[in-house]
Parts: structure tokens; sequence; C-alpha cells
């Protein structure tokens, strides 16, 4: 009975631990990619003028907000 006891607190710590590390990480990856975004004004211009298009300031700001808004 013991025995049952003791893997019942190892299963309970690794689904703890589990859970704990998850958020831990999401929170460090929110804070990074909010520290160092993966994309900034001049890739979306050179992305706009691939396509065709000649960005104004006013298109690249939508641009920027509409991408900070998905973090």
């Amino acid at each position: 009975m013991e025995i049952l006891f003791d893997i019942l607190k190892v299963l309970i710590g690794i689904i703890l631990g589990g859970i704990g590390g998850f958020f831990i990480a999401k929170h460090y990856m929110k804070k990074y990619l909010k520290e160092n975004p993966p994309i900034n004004e001049q890739m979306i211009k050179i992305m706009m003028q691939q396509m065709g298009r000649k960005p104004s300031q006013k298109q690249v700001n939508q641009m920027m907000k509409a991408m900070s808004k998905q973090l």
C-alpha cells in the first residue's frame, strides 16, 4: 500500500512539473518575441515591394499593429 502512495506522489510530481514547465516556457517565449519581433518594418516594406506594391508608412504601421496583436 505504501508503494502505491510513493508511485502516486511521483506521478503527481511529474504532471505538476510538466504543467509548470509549460507555463514558464510560454511566458518566456512571449517575452522573447515581444523584445525580438520576428518581423520588422523594413521586412514588411521589402515584402510589399516584392508583391508589386509601393507601401505607404500608414500601411506599414497597420501591418505592424496587426502583427503585434497576434502576440
